[in-house]
């Protein structure tokens, strides 16, 4: 007995300290209760098992965009993966690059390359927004609303959320603004009839039934984000808006300009004649001298 007893402790510690811990139960409840590893990388990831960003900021896609852009992937195939978490065996979640994403389902294909990561509901939502703003160019009032969303849900501050997204708090506040405007405006600016520039002067007006007046001018007549600048500032001083004079029609104009030439001949000058539609206006004949002055009044018969 005695003899044995050694033999075998000798036996025990001459297997070493890993083949004790194989044996160890402590080991083996380990590895029963450890959750499983999310391992990060690139991987060819089956596109039914990746649900769309509830978090994106982008709602509309442009179809003949994304046609192209499907069309190029059947050719060259996904050049950059697109990025996703992982939220279950077999279950993944878009973080950005949801145009490759949809043009790659339009295209056929099976699986996409992914980089898989780890990523909590407002680091989704944060990434998110700064892909899109920095790649997909995203209109005025998609980043306004994907600001809005990080203030509210991340309880951030316009100085925190300037430095998430690059920009300083004017601009950030410049944004938020335009979620003022009345939906008839957002609607336009959304669907790109009016740009930042035109939804910034618009601002400037309390009176909602004017703002939309000058909308609707803007829209109609195609006015430039100055001219838009103008009729809001002439508004708010209380001056009223200058109407331009109506254009004289092809053949009063023809008339006109031959008579000025008649006119410019006869008196050996340049003799500038306007009419407006009313068949009001005035003649110049311009004199560079005295002697040239009573030249034309003797032309004119008056000395």
């Amino acid at each position: 007995m005695s003899d044995n007893k050694p033999n075998r402790k000798k036996s025990a510690l001459g297997r070493g300290l890993g083949a004790l811990l194989e044996d160890s139960p402590a080991k083996h409840k380990s590895e029963e209760i450890l959750p499983e590893v999310v391992k990060t990388g690139i991987f060819e990831i089956p596109l039914d098992q990746i649900q769309v960003n509830p978090f994106q900021p982008r709602v509309h896609f442009d179809k003949d965009a994304l046609s192209e852009l499907s069309e190029s992937i059947k050719v060259q195939g996904i050049i950059q993966p697109i990025t996703v978490r992982k939220l279950d065996t077999n279950e993944y979640q878009l973080i950005s690059g949801e145009r490759r994403f949809q043009a790659s389902k339009l295209a056929g294909l099976a699986q996409i390359p992914a980089y898989v990561r780890t990523a909590n509901d407002q680091q989704m939502l944060e990434m998110a927004l700064i892909e899109n703003i920095q790649r997909e160019n995203l209109n005025a009032l998609e980043i306004a609303h994907s600001y809005q969303r990080l203030l509210a849900e991340c309880d951030l501050k316009q100085e925190q959320l300037g430095d998430r997204v690059g920009k300083n708090r004017t601009t950030v506040n410049n944004y938020l603004r335009l979620l003022k405007l009345p939906p008839t405006i957002q609607a336009a600016i959304r669907d790109q009839q009016i740009s930042m520039g035109h939804a910034r002067a618009l601002i400037n007006i309390e009176d909602v039934d004017k703002q939309l007046a000058i909308f609707k001018k803007a829209v109609e007549e195609e006015l430039s984000v100055r001219k838009v600048e103008a009729l809001v500032k002439a508004l708010n001083e209380g001056k009223p808006e200058k109407k331009s004079a109506p254009e004289l029609d092809p053949v009063k104009k023809y008339e006109i300009s031959k008579i000025q030439q008649r006119l410019a001949s006869h008196f050996g000058t340049k003799v500038s004649l306007k009419s407006n539609d009313k068949n009001k206006g005035e003649i110049k004949i311009p004199f560079t001298s005295t002697s040239d002055l009573n030249r034309i009044l003797e032309i004119l018969e008056i000395i």
